[in-house]
């Protein structure tokens, strides 16, 4: 994998006439710091209640279906609040009910953004995400333009990630939906994210053909180093899974199996 790492950073450096190595980490702040991780090294002698507490912690509590009612909404975030899970991750249109229940609660607000095909126009994204900051989102999932990605417009994919991190001036999250790329475009993606100002990169929007896996992780973390986050998410519903994705790298896991993951620690 290292070598597909060198071929796309001798690319977007060609590409976009930049030197990575000038990138450091990301210079925004999220909630709880840069980039929170479980710590590994000591988690395993935790009692049963800190594990889940530990692991809830990277947790973004998420209900992102078509159907999903006020009723579930607000279901959702009661569950965060008992949980002490990171954040109440949501479609835009819920932000405001969302922002209301959890004002003064240490859980984040997160809307996607542009969900979960990606391909929509650049502005529509930009105002989306502003929309939703206004409203009381904390941080932004936004999905990239995959198809442009992929055809090798990395300009256009720059230009469409640094529209929504200039609009939403709060955290960005870049979804790069890693099961519809190789690992090449998954390390350009990564790489793009990062130049264009993203707080994270991650995985999947869960509505596609797959969702996150382990190989996919560990090329996103070796893209950025520690200089930005990285979240799994997709198809995470249990507690080996979701451990599996911290030790690949992840300092953020998005699931509706949140519940359940904790149970099982």
């Amino acid at each position: 994998m290292e070598h597909l790492y060198r071929e796309a950073e001798k690319l977007i450096e060609s590409v976009f006439h930049v030197k990575l190595e000038d990138y450091g980490p990301y210079s925004g702040s999220t909630s709880m710091g840069p980039f929170p991780s479980l710590d590994l090294s000591t988690f395993e002698s935790l009692d049963g209640e800190a594990r889940k507490k530990a692991v809830a912690g990277t947790i973004d509590h998420t209900l992102l279906t078509p159907d999903a009612t006020p009723e579930q909404v607000e279901r959702l975030c009661a569950e965060a609040l008992e949980h002490s899970f990171f954040s109440v991750c949501v479609n835009s249109s819920h932000i405001p009910r969302v922002s209301d229940r959890l004002i003064d609660s240490p859980v984040a607000v997160c809307a996607v953004v542009g969900f979960p095909l990606g391909a929509m126009d650049s502005e529509a994204k930009a105002f989306e995400a502003r929309k939703a900051v206004e409203e009381g989102a904390e941080e932004i999932d936004m999905v990239m333009p995959i198809g442009l990605l992929k055809s090798g417009a990395l300009h256009e994919t720059y230009e469409d990630i640094l529209a929504v991190v200039e609009s939403a001036r709060v955290p960005v999250k870049v979804i790069l939906e890693t099961c519809l790329l190789d690992t090449k475009e998954i390390i350009l993606a990564s790489l793009i994210s990062r130049i264009a100002g993203a707080a994270f990169i991650k995985t999947s929007t869960g509505f596609s053909t797959g969702g996150a896996k382990v190989e996919h992780v560990e090329a996103m973390r070796l893209a950025v180093g520690e200089n930005m986050g990285v979240k799994a998410s997709g198809a995470i519903k249990t507690a080996e899974q979701a451990l599996a994705m911290i030790r690949a790298g992840a300092n953020r896991i998005g699931s509706s199996s949140g519940i359940a993951i904790i149970s099982e620690l």
